[in-house]
């Protein structure tokens, strides 16, 4: 197996086992027992936990991204676009392995003690707010619009991850409806 496909099978090995057990409870053995890699490979490839954690984390990124990205694909206007967040959480939500927002899990697990993984947690959520600010400009809605939005779908992701209610995106959607047509100050049907 080439460099960056043992690569591609510990960072898979790794997010299935830190997503479903946790960062702490699981140690780099385990990792490379589900990855198919020799241990040397594995501390060459990421010579830290920490390092680890992080490509994880890219990894959950990038899913992320194409979630809403292809979810945001089929609308045809912002503020469509801006509900299109609460359908992917929806969609996501009814995941038979749904645990939860792996970058707020992280944070809660390692925030504390790893600056690499705190940083990489924070990166994320400021990366969708960005979005979900330029999805608001797009709209011609006031600023003060998008952290309500993205407060509204990080709240969803923990009340869905501990209640184990899909539902939550609902109801994190019809409240992001009434902030919308709120803070349009009008009817937005085919804003």
């Amino acid at each position: 197996m080439d460099e960056q496909t043992a690569r591609e099978h510990v960072v898979a090995a790794a997010d299935r086992l830190f997503y479903t057990r946790g960062i702490q409870a699981v140690g780099m053995d385990a990792v490379r027992s589900a990855a198919g890699v020799s241990l040397k490979r594995m501390y060459a490839l990421f010579p830290s936990k920490d390092d680890l954690v992080i490509a994880v984390l890219h990894r959950r990124t990038a899913q992320w991204n194409a979630g809403i990205a292809a979810t945001a694909a089929g609308a045809s206007t912002p503020r469509e676009k801006l509900l299109a967040i609460f359908d992917f959480l929806s969609d996501w939500f009814r995941e038979d392995d749904f645990r939860g927002c792996a970058f707020i899990n992280s944070y809660g697990e390692l925030g504390a003690t790893s600056t690499a993984v705190a940083e990489t947690a924070r990166a994320q959520k400021a990366a969708f707010q960005r979005y979900v600010a330029e999805l608001v400009r797009d709209a011609g809605a006031p600023e003060h619009l998008a952290p309500q939005l993205a407060l509204l779908a990080e709240g969803a992701q923990t009340t869905a991850a501990i209640s184990g209610d899909a539902a939550a995106a609902g109801h994190a959607r019809a409240a992001a409806e009434t902030l919308i047509t709120v803070a349009l100050g009008r009817e937005t049907v085919g804003v």
